[in-house]
């Protein structure tokens, strides 16, 4: 089994850091403000020990920790990294979840994407099993809550992601002016346990796959190309607010065909990006087969 590692990922409020796991933690979300309220997990009780600990918040696949102001989360960040990993992996129990039963105010984040007209806005609950992309309101009509985020006039596109919700904006406003709207809109809507996606609509993008084709009739090339994506890309992808789909693979030309969905659709960083990070990766690990890979809809 690999050894748990986390990453550290900033968030728009500067008190507060995530530690992303490449593996899921505990099966629900928990929330304490001291170190009494964290008698039930032994490792927030050990964060609280830690003097700058304001707050920790423990979910499917990431801790996230507010500090007080006596420090920078730059001068202490990687230290707590390590420590969280060292606990971790030394199988120390992060909650005793039975007995368990106070529910956990739901909660949203929102997160920088490295498209600047994208930001994704992560709760602290599943959302949904299968990632749906909505690039208008016509399309949105299997999804109550894309269908109200795109009336907002500044709603160009929405993407929801299992734990997230990727939000696209028109240039006519800035994030400042609207992010606090748009993230206390989602957690509002999640707390009243309204429908986010229809269950036919969940039904559909599941059976529609990963990687939005049939792997039946694929060749041998096309299967190892989803396997690289599926395993390599997409958790990268989707840490970003974003999906890859593949499309095709056109043996002549040694051409790979992708969809870009969420944060990663139109950013002016996506170019770069397939060329030297997928491109580069598909070419090392299937030598000889790859030659270009081109995103269809950016």
């Amino acid at each position: 089994m690999d050894p748990i590692s986390l990453h550290i990922e900033k968030t728009t409020t500067d008190t507060i850091v995530k530690f992303s796991s490449n593996t899921i933690l505990t099966s629900g979300s928990y929330d304490y403000s001291n170190i009494d309220e964290a008698k039930k997990s032994p490792l927030a009780q050990q964060l609280f020990h830690l003097p700058f600990v304001k707050r920790v918040f423990i979910s499917a696949n990431f801790i996230a920790i507010e500090r007080f102001s006596i420090v920078e989360w730059s001068d202490v960040q990687e230290e707590v990294k390590e420590q969280l990993e060292n606990y971790l992996n030394t199988s120390g129990v992060i909650v005793v979840e039975e007995n368990i039963s106070k529910k956990i105010p739901v909660e949203v984040y929102a997160e920088v994407t490295p498209n600047p007209s994208v930001l994704k806005f992560v709760a602290n609950k599943k959302l949904v099993d299968a990632d749906v992309e909505y690039k208008n309101i016509e399309e949105a009509k299997n999804s109550p809550l894309a269908t109200e985020l795109f009336n907002f006039p500044f709603t160009k596109e929405v993407f929801i992601s299992e734990n997230y919700v990727s939000v696209t904006k028109f240039d006519v406003v800035e994030w400042a002016e609207i992010t606090v709207e748009i993230r206390s809109f989602i957690q509002q809507f999640i707390s009243n346990g309204k429908t986010i996606v229809t269950a036919y609509a969940e039904k559909k993008a599941e059976e529609s796959t990963s990687n939005n084709v049939s792997i039946d009739n694929l060749d041998d090339v096309s299967l190892q190309i989803i396997g690289i994506l599926d395993e390599y890309i997409r958790p990268a992808v989707a840490a970003d607010g974003g999906n890859i789909l593949f499309q095709s693979y056109n043996a002549p030309t040694k051409t790979v065909n992708v969809i870009l969905q969420g944060a990663c659709s139109g950013c002016p960083s996506s170019t770069i990006t397939l060329k030297n990070g997928i491109e580069n990766m598909l070419k090392q690990l299937i030598p000889g087969k790859i030659e270009e890979v081109v995103a269809v809809n950016y």
